[in-house]
């Protein structure tokens, strides 16, 4: 049976929309700042030779360096200033909502309310600058390593590059707060949305004149578009997937001898709770040995044969990388999902509020029951985006070079993953909207007609 608000959603149409002003003012502000973010990926970094560097990444065949390109919307292989993109910034909102959880004083600003969330953002951002700079140098120093990409190599082009990317990445942090604020949907969500989706048009060409020069077979094509559509349909079917437990209220009298209360609802709690954090942290994780590694083979170490032998073996697509990816994305389900849903407060707040689950005792008992029921969906979510990212990767692995990288990563599940749950964020928060600019039309309404009568 729908809800009230899923029914009242599906009564929507244009009308709706094109009577809501602020709703319109939302989104031109969203796609103004996508906009600006789109150009930023077409600004080269200082001191660069741009055509040499893309000879260079063309001939890279794929890898890490091509996801990243993914995420940023191409903005890697032009080496643009938003080469970074939020990366750094979701490996810093990571890192500090897990130490919430372990350390004492995080945990008493998250305590505090408003003041101490933006205290704990405030050291989000610091933490941001601290791993952008790192991944802005190791990036400086691979650009000089590649014949004829740096024009002028040395340390002032290490030091503008830094500064530049770092800058960049800062940018698109600020913008998307903005969006987040005064747009649409979560902006760092959607920043990355949009530069997997910019990607999309070239690599659909690519793969269709592949198919035309004979690179890529008719019968290799119609596989990988039957997984990008079947995969899709798996995600959107697994994403809305809930677990719905029905909380009772009891009734209460009050002194006037009305009673209130006796109503049930339903708290619903998402099969894939904690989202695309998993995946996209163990995608971090894995390309921190690859970061260090370049940062050795640069110098003259005696050791770079050794290192060479260990980045191979835990290279992209190797059987050590797929399993390793597999067995992160489920210990980071397990690990963050606790941070995500608590049932300990939940318990609390249903307690103070009077609420109960039918047949079992409120407080401790309820925060088992929540964490039992919990850990069962994330064992099955955890599954499920395991087997999302990893099934595409071993696919591209093992496919012997066939499949263009390009297009290998736009069917990667990570990417769908993203794609998916930001576009199924987004739906929802402009029919919240809609939703909202329609109560308040009927309690205008309902207010004139009295004052009528």
């Amino acid at each position: 049976m729908a809800s009230a608000s899923e029914q009242l959603a599906q009564n929507m149409n244009l009308g709706v929309f094109a009577k809501a002003k602020e709703l319109q003012q939302r989104l031109l502000f969203t796609l103004l700042i996508l906009i600006v973010y789109r150009v930023g990926t077409f600004i080269p970094v200082p001191g660069m030779d741009i055509a040499q560097f893309q000879a260079a990444f063309n001939s890279g065949g794929g890898g890490l360096l091509t996801r990243l390109n993914m995420f940023a919307g191409g903005a890697v292989e032009r080496m643009a200033i938003f080469a970074l993109n939020v990366m750094p910034y979701i490996s810093a909102s990571i890192i500090m909502t897990l130490m919430k959880g372990s350390v004492g004083s995080l945990k008493e600003l998250d305590k505090d309310g408003e003041q101490g969330r933006k205290q704990i953002n405030q050291y989000t951002r610091y933490l941001t600058v601290f791993l952008a700079a790192f991944q802005a140098y190791g990036i400086a120093r691979a650009l000089q390593s590649t014949p004829g990409a740096v024009i002028n190599p040395g340390l002032f082009f290490e030091a503008s590059t830094v500064i530049t990317l770092v800058g960049g990445t800062m940018f698109l942090m600020w913008m998307g707060e903005q969006v987040t604020a005064r747009g649409v949907g979560n902006g760092v969500s959607l920043i990355i949305f949009a530069g997997i989706v910019a990607e999309l048009p070239k690599a659909i060409f690519q793969a269709f004149s592949l198919n035309q020069q004979g690179s890529v077979s008719e019968l290799l094509l119609i596989f990988l578009i039957i997984l990008f559509v079947g995969l899709s349909m798996l995600i959107v079917y697994v994403e809305r997937a809930q677990r719905r437990l029905l909380v009772q209220y009891p009734k209460r009298q009050m002194a006037g001898g009305k009673t209130f209360g006796g109503e049930s609802s339903f708290m619903p709690l998402k099969l894939n709770t904690a989202g695309v954090i998993p995946p996209i942290f163990a995608s971090s994780l894995l390309l921190l040995p690859a970061t260090f590694g370049q940062l050795a083979l640069n110098g003259d170490g005696a050791g770079s044969g050794i290192m060479t032998t260990l980045l191979a073996y835990i290279g992209y697509g190797s059987p050590v990388y797929l399993t390793l990816y597999g067995l992160l994305i489920v210990f980071f389900c397990y690990f963050y999902v606790p941070y995500v849903f608590k049932p300990d407060d939940v318990a609390d707040n249903m307690r103070k509020n009077g609420g109960f689950l039918p047949g079992i005792r409120p407080g401790e008992r309820t925060a088992q029951y929540l964490s039992y029921v919990l850990s069962r969906l994330t064992f099955i979510g955890a599954i499920y985006v395991a087997f999302v990212c990893v099934l595409p990767e071993y696919i591209i692995a093992t496919s012997g070079g066939s499949i263009p990288p390009s297009v290998a990563m736009l069917i990667g599940g990570m990417s769908l993953l993203i794609i998916v749950s930001v576009t199924l964020d987004t739906v929802a928060q402009i029919q919240s909207h809609l939703i909202a600019h329609q109560y308040e039309g009927l309690i205008k309404k309902s207010r004139m007609r009295r004052r009528k009568k």
